[in-house]
């Protein structure tokens, strides 16, 4: 696709487009309760409406899992995330019993755990997800595709991989495109699917559309709003714009969440919500114990 053709769909998006929301970042404290509300234990609500927007898969941290407290439905939405450097065996061993448990419909991890992972959610309806050129997406397209080769043979199913910011914002639309399909051919040989990361908070309304257009003509399943590194998440006008450019054909994942009750509010009553993609609550067992942390 040459530059004056996504130069084209860009104006005419952006001619429709209401101006998206403020981006904001996390929720939940970890000494099991939420000081906002606003995770996705306690926003189910918050939830819908990002999925209403066009998000296909949210994600979350270890605990949101609290018995009783979150609905089948939206639990099949979510990719039960720990990519905290720190993050210990024991914790990923955590991560994929809360997933199995609750049907979660994958997790996702680094690269190292990826082997654990398959291993503990063999035969169950939970996929291995990994993350790709993590977090920076500066990393070079052979590097991204071994990556993704030696995730795959470890028994990944799902692999999140990060936008070459730096090439998009320079016009390099060429070789964004190139970078993405690399990823892809490697999925696809072993039929797993693609996620790419545009990193909205990084973007301007038209690089997101360009992002976007480049990742379906690379044949990408997803586009993804966020790492969780940066500087902001998802906004659902994020989600509703990414929705716009990519139609029907693609899914859409919803990542990043909320810093304020305020923030949050201001966002319902314009029809634009968020969730907490960084939800990490500890769980507290009958017997009164706890479990650990979740990812920043």
């Amino acid at each position: 696709m040459n530059r004056a053709t996504i130069e084209r769909i860009v104006e005419e998006i952006l001619r429709e487009q209401s101006p998206a929301p403020g981006r904001t970042g996390g929720t939940c404290t970890g000494d099991g309760a939420c000081t906002d509300g606003l995770c996705v234990v306690h926003n189910a609500e918050g939830v819908r409406n990002i999925v209403s927007c066009g998000a296909e898969r949210v994600s979350a941290g270890r605990g949101v899992a609290l018995a009783g407290r979150i609905e089948p439905d939206l639990a099949r939405l979510i990719d039960h995330t720990l990519l905290r450097p720190e993050a210990t065996s024991g914790e990923i061993e955590q991560l994929c019993a809360e997933a199995l448990q609750y049907s979660f419909a994958s997790v996702c991890v680094n690269p190292t755990w990826v082997p654990l992972c398959a291993r503990l959610c063999r035969g169950s309806s939970v996929r291995v997800c990994t993350v790709i050129g993590f977090p920076l997406g500066a990393t070079s397209s052979a590097s991204k595709a071994s990556e993704s080769e030696q995730a795959l043979r470890d028994g990944a199913r799902e692999l999140d991989m990060v936008i070459n910011i730096g090439l998009l914002k320079s016009g390099e639309y060429a070789a964004v495109q190139a970078d993405i399909a690399a990823v892809v051919r490697a999925a696809r040989r072993a039929g797993a699917l693609t996620k790419v990361i545009i990193e909205t908070a990084l973007l301007e309304d038209d690089e997101k559309i360009k992002a976007c257009v480049l990742a379906s003509r690379a044949g990408a399943d997803f586009v993804k709003t966020s790492t969780g590194f940066s500087k902001g998440g998802a906004t659902a006008g994020d989600v509703a714009l990414m929705r716009r450019v990519v139609g029907s054909a693609m899914g859409v994942k919803a990542s990043g969440g909320v810093r304020s009750r305020e923030d949050a509010l201001a966002m319902v009553r314009s029809g634009a919500d968020r969730i907490g993609a960084s939800a990490s609550v500890k769980i507290v067992s009958a017997s009164g114990g706890t479990a650990g942390g979740g990812m920043p």
